[in-house]
């Protein structure tokens, strides 16, 4: 399956948060949005509660992504690390080949 890409803007101290977090949980960030767009796509709804709380962003980044991993781990992911990793591979690849001509 041919791949895209897709740029974030955030702040860059909220970055290094998020970055940190993922290392803690033991992947990348480009691994946790992927987890998040998967929820997002399978359930057709945002996986985590939106509201007017009064929690502080960095809590509510944090449950969200905590609520993202539950989703996940209630259900078969649609693909397996090791899948995405190879596309990823074949997407560079690929990639390579095209700028090298």
């Amino acid at each position: 399956m041919p791949q895209s890409a897709m740029t974030v803007r955030l702040d860059s101290q909220m970055k290094s948060r998020f970055d940190e977090l993922c290392n803690k949980f033991g992947m990348s960030a480009n691994t946790a949005i992927n987890i998040f767009v998967n929820a997002v796509v399978r359930t057709q709804s945002i996986p985590f509660n939106i509201s007017t709380t009064e929690e502080t962003p960095g809590a509510r980044a944090l449950k969200a992504f905590q609520n993202i991993r539950q989703s996940v781990n209630r259900n078969e992911p649609e693909m397996t690390l090791e899948e995405i990793n190879e596309e990823i591979r074949q997407a560079r690849a690929e990639r390579k080949a095209r700028l090298a001509k």
